[in-house]
């Protein structure tokens, strides 16, 4: 009883940290009748998906609609419009509000042939209901997702209709209302657009998918290999941190979520051997952050990347994996030496759980990964993979006695599932207003002449440029609004200058993540820094440090598509990491301070010159870059000799 009892104050505990740091985890728990009507709701849901993934979607706009009124009922039902409003008890404010969202959509639907009769011309009514539906969706935005999304609508909002009063290259004719409504709300180039069409098909299945997973006790899985795996390394729980991480990253799609899915058992593990506070949080929110970026769902924005680049989705997974595997490694190697500088070891192996016998108890779980990722390879759609994946998920927990999950553990997945996909589905609505208006008024190409010009037309400012205007679009938006809004602004600039677009792509994206751990709105940190009971801003200094690679991975696939498995060869690939890699090293040791020995003054400069050329895949820089490393390495070597206390401490090329 006292174990029952712990076990539920833990999960009380996490939930508040959730409702705290991530938006979408502040929703109400209705009991009673009413709670149980919002849970048929959501059952419902997740049905509809299932039947049109196993019969076949209905047309564009009527799947997508009837996708959204599900999403707006349930976000005015969970999400209270206030803050001070209870989470146990339903307002009837909220009740009417849902109400009243869901007839927007559903006027749609029910009006679809009418409309697509008289395309183009839009009526008083159509005005009304289309004018209502964009601000329900934003509204849904700002309790879901929260203000930073709402705000980026609202300012492209004013842009469309201010457009003849602008100066210079980003006036524009401007937008009437009716115009404005018609694109936005009754085209496939607003709302209901791309975004919100891979919600409604691909994304819906993989969060339900997920939703399973975590049913079957993946997580708890993942985190115990880790620990068997690294746990008794030099700095052991952290490395934990990072691999158990890049493991819940394939199919997590918060940043947060995954740093207290993972965190609430690695942080204080990493306390108790030693680590600062503000470096633990800082390990985990790197690691999990870096889950965004780990394929094949990538915070889902795989899906929505595939469609809006235009190549097959397995294309985007291939791209992603080696960039994907740097970013953990350039943690790796920050975490090895920050362990080696401060002397922590690991936990001792007798304390670790065996590999043989986690993979023999709860190996099978991983089963459906396995599966979904050959699948994804065959040249099954993502839809199809999901499904098949959805059932295996179910089926291999029926393996063991000790996985087996009950029949409630289905209905309340079916549930849960639907709930986790409401950011998702908001997000992506809330994203097609901003695409609507950039289709509408130019703005992307007019945003990236800017920036080139700004430039004068040279790569590299460039490229900095548009990694600052990510950086700043990307502040606490969720992944896959994160990715949509980049992707939409900021990836025009560097196609224009004729880098591929897949890179283009991926390049956004990247920095679009990384604003998770980069102060002052680092959310990932934030949240680390609040199991850790660190100072947030330290944890996110620290954590950006610590994700260093994830700032300099992107200009190595800009700069040499090659690692994007982009028109290459093995050896070309290869030989790329393996400058990329001795580069993070040196960089990494830079800013730790730490290699061989303590690094300082004149050193420190040589590692951080030198890794920086190294990344830079031409022949000359590689040369001078490997030049400084030597020249580097032999002032640690000599300042090793002189200090033996230094040389017991840090002998020799890190054990990575």
């Amino acid at each position: 009883m006292t174990d029952n009892n712990a076990k539920t104050q833990d999960n009380l505990n996490l939930e508040e940290f959730m409702a705290k740091y991530d938006k979408e985890s502040d929703y109400r728990r209705l009991k009673g009748s009413i709670g149980l009507a919002v849970t048929v709701l959501a059952i419902v849901f997740s049905l509809f998906q299932l039947y049109t993934a196993v019969y076949g979607v209905l047309d564009a706009q009527i799947q997508r609609a009837i996708h959204l009124s599900f999403g707006l009922a349930l976000v005015y039902l969970l999400y209270p419009a206030r803050k001070s409003w209870s989470r146990s008890k339903l307002h009837w404010f909220d009740v009417l509000m849902a109400v009243a969202a869901v007839t927007t959509p559903l006027y749609i639907v029910i009006s679809y042939k009418e409309l697509v009769m008289r395309a183009g011309i839009v009526t008083s009514t159509d005005m009304l209901m289309g004018g209502l539906g964009i601000l329900f969706v934003m509204e849904a935005a700002r309790r879901v997702v929260g203000w930073p999304i709402v705000t980026v609508a609202i300012l492209f909002l004013g842009y469309a209709f201010a457009g003849p009063y602008l100066p210079g290259a980003f006036a524009h004719q401007g937008a009437t209302i009716s115009g404005l409504v018609g694109h936005l709300y009754y085209t496939t180039e607003g709302i209901f657009g791309i975004p919100l069409g891979v919600s409604s098909t691909f994304i819906f299945l993989f969060i339900l998918f997920g939703a399973y997973l975590e049913k079957t006790g993946l997580g708890k899985f993942f985190i115990d290999l880790a620990n068997a795996i690294a746990g008794w390394a030099s700095g052991g729980p952290a490395k934990v941190a990072v691999l158990s991480s890049g493991l819940m990253g394939t199919v997590s799609g918060s940043s947060v979520g995954n740093v207290a899915g993972t965190g609430s058992l690695t942080i204080p593990m990493m306390k108790k051997l030693g680590y600062k506070p503000e470096f633990a949080g800082a390990v985990e929110a790197a690691a999990s952050t870096g889950g965004q970026l780990m394929p094949p769902i990538m915070g889902a924005a795989a899906f929505l990347m595939a469609e809006f680049v235009g190549t097959p989705y397995v294309n985007v997974v291939k791209a992603a994996a080696l960039p994907a595997l740097l970013y953990f490694t350039g943690i790796w190697i920050g975490v090895h030496l920050e362990a080696k500088k401060t002397g922590l070891k690991g936990i001792p192996r007798h304390q670790l759980p065996k590999v043989g016998v986690i993979l023999k108890e709860r190996g099978h779980l991983a089963i459906p990964l396995v599966v979904i990722v050959y699948l994804l390879v065959s040249g099954y759609t993502p839809m199809r993979a999901a499904l098949w994946a959805i059932i295996l998920a179910i089926g291999a927990s029926m393996l063991r006695s000790s996985t087996r999950i009950s029949l409630g553990d289905i209905i309340r997945g079916l549930e849960e599932g639907a709930r986790s996909a409401l950011g998702v589905i908001i997000a992506c609505a809330t994203a097609g207003i901003i695409i609507g208006v950039v289709t509408k008024t130019g703005l992307g190409l007019k945003l990236g002449s800017a920036l080139i010009d700004l430039a004068h037309g040279q790569l590299l400012p460039t490229l900095f440029f548009t990694m600052i205007t990510s950086i700043i679009l990307g502040m606490g938006v969720p992944t896959t609004a994160n990715y949509v809004i980049t992707s939409t602004i900021a990836a025009p600039t560097l196609v224009q200058l004729g880098v591929p677009v897949l890179a283009a792509h991926m390049f956004v994206f990247y920095f679009g993540i990384i604003a998770d751990v980069t102060p002052p709105v680092a959310l990932a940190a934030f949240a680390g820094a609040g199991i850790a009971g660190s100072d947030p801003m330290k944890t996110g200094v620290n954590a950006s440090k610590l994700a260093i690679a994830a700032f300099l991975i992107p200009y190595i696939f800009v700069l040499s598509p090659s690692l994007l498995l982009i028109d290459t060869t093995l050896p070309k690939v290869l030989l790329m990491l393996t400058t990329s890699l001795i580069g993070m090293t040196a960089i990494a040791s830079a800013v730790a301070g730490y290699f061989m020995t303590h690094v300082q003054g004149l050193n420190r400069l040589l590692f951080f010159v030198g890794g920086l050329l190294m990344i830079d895949p031409k022949l000359l820089t590689d040369l001078i870059g490997l030049g400084l490393l030597v020249l580097g390495l032999a002032m640690q070597w000599a300042k090793c000799k002189k200090d033996k206390h230094t040389i017991q401490a840090g002998k020799g090329f890190p054990n990575l």
